[in-house]
């Protein structure tokens, strides 16, 4: 295995994806010059395998892993979504079974159910659906409730994440997490790490440089540590735009492009 001189952990949406239109064609110039010196896109992202998998192959990143559900599980290089390895998704649902009521996962729901709470079209609700890692969903109980039902929880075994609308169940592991495991296989000489949301903050903090990408659609992060001595930088431009100027400029300081900026 050769040691790619950058290893760039991105997140998706609002940061590769466009916010509005879900485009990632103003970041190809960036990730054509990735590959053209042999560096990798690791997609780490809250989607599942099933969700992650068709972009990944859309983009030529098929021969990187992927993180899927949060940092939950894994999607290896070269694997279709049915091929993520062993689940623990039918042992994570018996034990949401044996938990206070008052959690509505999206196991618990059909298809149209899911694409009405998320905004998604049916289709790509149900690739939400396909779940191998966690389980998101609704909290339909008192404040109280919830308290008995997250410390039942951790007696389960099971971790819970609060994001802006989902609670989400897991047996653990975060996008930084599996950053490390994949640094670890890789060893690159650089690590890039872009988001734009709360649940990317330990991942920049993990890079050699992270970047914020600008999202106006969405509260914007709060200084970060790395900001005050250069590490972590804030893009211009939102989205796909802001990731490729990041990423040209951040090869360009690291020697590996005449890419003007």
């Amino acid at each position: 295995m050769n040691t790619p001189d950058i290893l760039v952990f991105s997140d998706l949406d609002g940061t590769l994806l466009d916010h509005d239109d879900y485009s990632w064609a103003p970041a190809k110039p960036a990730l054509d010059a990735l590959k053209a010196k042999g560096c990798g896109v690791i997609l780490a992202s809250s989607k599942t395998a099933a969700e992650i998998a068709p972009l990944r192959a859309e983009m030529g990143l098929g021969d990187w892993p992927a993180i899927v559900e949060n940092g939950s599980g894994l999607l290896p290089a070269g694997h279709a979504a049915t091929e993520t390895g062993d689940s623990p998704y039918a042992d994570l649902r018996a034990r949401l079974a044996g938990l206070p009521p008052g959690f509505r996962g999206f196991g618990d729901m059909d298809t149209a159910e899911v694409a009405g709470i998320t905004g998604l079209p049916e289709p790509a609700a149900a690739l939400a659906r396909d779940r191998r890692f966690s389980e998101p969903g609704l909290w339909t109980g008192t404040d109280a409730a919830l308290e008995r039902f997250l410390k039942a929880a951790d007696a389960a075994g099971l971790s819970a994440r609060r994001g802006g609308r989902f609670l989400t169940l897991s047996f653990g592991g975060t996008k930084a997490g599996r950053m490390d495991e994949i640094i670890d296989t890789y060893r690159p000489r650089h690590t890039i790490a872009l988001g734009d949301a709360p649940n990317d903050t330990e991942m920049l903090d993990r890079a050699d440089h992270g970047v914020v990408i600008r999202n106006d659609a969405a509260p914007p992060l709060p200084p970060l540590a790395g900001e005050a001595e250069g590490r972590i930088r804030r893009t211009a431009e939102e989205g796909p735009a802001g990731w490729c100027h990041a990423v040209l400029a951040l090869m360009q300081d690291l020697g590996l492009t005449e890419t003007q900026r």
